[in-house]
Order: C-alpha cells, then sequence, then structure tokens
C-alpha cells in the first residue's frame, strides 16, 4: 500500500511536471527540453506511455490546471533547515497545510530567502550503466566532467552526475548527443552546511519531513540534519 501510495504521488508530481513544462515551451518534446527530461523522467519511474500522452495532450489543449512553482523555507526542532519545493494550483490551501505541519512539529515557517545560504540549487542526472550502451564508463565520466559536471558519483548501477543549476539545458543536450538516456533528471538542493542531530531531533525532524512529503502539492523536501550511525541505526528500528 505504502509503495502504491509513492508511486501514485510520484506519477502526480511528473504529470504537473509535464503540464509546466508544456505551458512554458510547448507540447512537443523534440523542441521543449523541459518536457523532453519530464517525459524520460516519467519513462525512468514506469509511468505508462498513455498517462504521458494524455497529460501533453490536456495541458496543450488548455485543459487541467495551472499550477504555480513555489518555495517555502524554515526550521525544524534543533535548528535544522527545511527547504520545500511545491507545485500548486491553490498557494492559499497549500501555506496554510505547511503552516500546519511546521506548527504541529514545533518548527517554524521563514522568509523566503532566508536559507539561500544553506542549499545550493544542482542539476542532478542518474544514469544507469545499460544506458552507456557499451560505451567505456572512463571514458564517458570524463565526457561529462567536459561538458561541465561538477561532480560525477559512480556506484555498480551507474553514474550521478551533478552540474551547476544554470548548467541544466547544456548537460541535458550534451548527454542526447552522446546517445545516452537519462533515467531521471532533476533540479535539486543540497545542504551546504550541516547540523547533528540526536535521536529525539532526527524522530521530530523526521515526522515534519513525512507530512510535508505526503502533501500532494508539495514535490520534493530538503533539509540539513546530519546523523551519527548510532541514531541512524536507532531510526530504522523505527
Amino acid at each position: 500500500f505504502a509503495r502504491n501510495a509513492k508511486l501514485s504521488k510520484l506519477f502526480t508530481r511528473i504529470g504537473k511536471e509535464i503540464a509546466m513544462a508544456v505551458k512554458a515551451g510547448g507540447p512537443n518534446p523534440e523542441t521543449n527540453t523541459r518536457l523532453r527530461m519530464a517525459v524520460q523522467n516519467a519513462r525512468g519511474m514506469n509511468m505508462p506511455k498513455d498517462n504521458v500522452d494524455r497529460a501533453i495532450k490536456k495541458a496543450a489543449g488548455g485543459e487541467g490546471v495551472d499550477f504555480a512553482e513555489i518555495t517555502y523555507e524554515g526550521y525544524a526542532p534543533g535548528g535544522v533547515a527545511i527547504f520545500i519545493d511545491a507545485a500548486t494550483n491553490n498557494t492559499t490551501r497549500t501555506v496554510a497545510n505547511v503552516r500546519s505541519f511546521f506548527s504541529k512539529c514545533d518548527g517554524t515557517l521563514g522568509t523566503s530567502g532566508s536559507l539561500a545560504h544553506v542549499f545550493e540549487r544542482k542539476a542532478e542526472f542518474v544514469v544507469e550503466n545499460a544506458a552507456l550502451k557499451g560505451k567505456d564508463a572512463d571514458e564517458f565520466e570524463m565526457e561529462a566532467i567536459d561538458a561541465g559536471a561538477d561532480d560525477v558519483i559512480r556506484d555498480e548501477e551507474g553514474f550521478i552526475i551533478l552540474a551547476p543549476f544554470t548548467s541544466f539545458g547544456a548537460m541535458a543536450q550534451k548527454l542526447e548527443q552522446l546517445g545516452v538516456e537519462t533515467k531521471s533528471a532533476e533540479l535539486k538542493r543540497f545542504p551546504l552546511s550541516f547540523i547533528p542531530a540526536d535521536l529525539t531531533t532526527a524522530r521530530n525532524v523526521m515526522k515534519l519531513v513525512d507530512l510535508l512529503d505526503e502533501d500532494e502539492d508539495v514535490n520534493a523536501v530538503y533539509h540539513n540534519m546530519e546523523l551519527s550511525e548510532e541514531v541512524e541505526a536507532e531510526l530504522a528500528k523505527g
């Protein structure tokens, strides 16, 4: 059940991203990089093609809902910074929900821009090994760095490429030129500084993050909490 809820939330989020991409740059993925990336993300999440086509058609026909992208910033207990990316058709509803989650968890909602020094926005591309289609992995890593990647993280499944926020389009184009399909391509926020948290603080922060995550208007929640191995192990026990 939890997995289904998570999947449906992901599909809703991608549907919104498709709608906003179509509104911003038209319904043709060939000429609209943002839409092309949204469609690729949908494929990476195994979203049925029919759902994708329907979302594009709906947005192109002016049906569906207009979404505004909005961010919220605040602090959870223990001084842990929380940054929220949302897309909503009703900002009054969204801010009321977000505010209620913060007060429920003894946190405080801050003013926009107050956490600009705590989080950095970056482009993140996830590429699975299979997408290289036999291309040399070291060579691919060098090409990604030449194209402007700040960092390339490799594991047994593939690569995570991090690039400056402003290089999102250029990096997406470079990967396309190389014939490499991404599993996901997103703009994410990464903490520049961390706050160590004890078990009580960690539980409170995770409660707030979970409440925010479950809200249908919220796309992503970021925090700068740092956990020791002991605290992580305790949290895992539930």
